[in-house]
């Protein structure tokens, strides 16, 4: 087997053990899921209802279209909009998993104190750097691509991955795709191209979850984004790209959650560039959402740790402020000339 794991044997015995008798079981993303947050816990939640369990997926809030046809998307509840149904759900649980996020505050404010006051079993699976140590069990690795690979690894350490039907084949390809940019980043091994041959053999159609993902765009959304290229800044000498977003821009283009998702990978696209950040204005949260994508040894997780209260990966991380979107930016290019050699020499050039 092919595994890489913080768990040990007894902590793998303890949960089968667990997991031998019907429990009430609830599955929790981060805020503002993902293709791969949603794949692993909606993978994970139909692993579980087949072996018998009463499993719930409570999302911290609502996930873009684009990943509502995944099978059992309608059985999501949300904790913004559904809290009563949430609660009651944590309430009975006596285990939950955490996928595919490495603190408490990833969920938002209002479902960490929840969290924080659940006195049951706690399961992380997650392939963020610096976890909080909130969980009992704990599963961790920052070298592999997705949480959705983690979950088929979890169940490979269940030594049961023949139980894995098309519904669980089909939310794992799903969040496995989408987080290595259609298997395109350097995080995508050659174990993750043997998982994703499992997968398909196991009921995946690679085609169709593609063309349900990535060719359902409306033209509002596409309007969006030649707005956002439009507004694309280069700055050649620092090898950095950045685009901006207003919240009166966004208005313009009937923007909706998930509209903006892999626009900062175009600033990346651009020969030359190994740093892009992508600042978008939400008037309502108070604050300048960000993301960060870089490549080579340049770090945005140490980037977005420092200056902009984020973090994530080596190569993609993410952001907040809350000042004005002009004030940010500003911010945002006087922090660039302090780490020029940092920038030059993501190659090592």
């Amino acid at each position: 087997m092919y595994i890489r794991s913080r768990m040990n044997l007894a902590e793998i015995k303890e949960i089968k053990e667990l997991l031998t008798t019907k429990k009430n079981i609830v599955i929790v993303p981060h805020k503002n899921p993902d293709g791969d947050a949603i794949g692993a816990c909606l993978a994970m939640y139909h692993y579980l209802q087949l072996k018998g369990h009463a499993a719930t997926v409570v999302s911290p809030n609502d996930y873009p279209n684009f990943l509502k046809w995944l099978p059992g998307s309608n059985n999501v509840y949300k904790y913004d909009t559904q809290n009563r149904q949430s609660v009651t759900a944590l309430d009975e649980a006596s285990i939950v998993f955490l996928l595919d996020f490495n603190a408490l505050h990833r969920v938002g404010e209002d479902m960490q104190h929840g969290l924080e006051d659940y006195i049951g079993t706690f399961i992380m699976i997650d392939h963020h750097q610096q976890p909080d140590l909130v969980a009992k069990y704990l599963y961790s690795d920052i070298s592999i691509c997705s949480t959705c690979q983690m979950v088929y690894h979890f169940i490979e350490m269940l030594e049961d991955t023949t139980s894995i039907n098309k519904e669980i084949a089909t939310c794992l390809y799903t969040g496995i795709m989408t987080d290595t940019g259609s298997f395109r980043f350097p995080s995508t091994t050659s174990t993750t191209h043997r998982i994703i041959a499992n997968l398909i053999e196991y009921g995946a159609d690679n085609s169709m979850i593609y063309n349900k993902v990535y060719d359902t765009n409306s033209y509002s959304k596409l309007q969006l984004l030649g707005c956002a290229l439009n507004n694309m800044v280069m700055i050649d000498k620092l090898k950095t790209a950045y685009i901006t977003l207003s919240q009166d821009e966004l208005n313009n283009y009937n923007y909706e959650k998930g509209d903006t998702e892999g626009i900062v990978n175009y600033g990346l696209s651009v020969e030359g560039i190994i740093f892009a950040a992508i600042f978008i204005e939400d008037v309502d949260q108070k604050i300048v959402k960000i993301s960060f994508r870089s490549k080579g040894k340049f770090s945005v997780n140490e980037f977005a740790r420092k200056h902009f209260d984020g973090g994530g990966h080596d190569n993609a991380a993410g952001g907040k402020s809350i000042v004005s979107i002009d004030a940010t930016i500003s911010k945002f290019l006087n922090l660039l000339p302090k780490y020029k050699n940092q920038l030059l020499k993501s190659y090592g050039e």
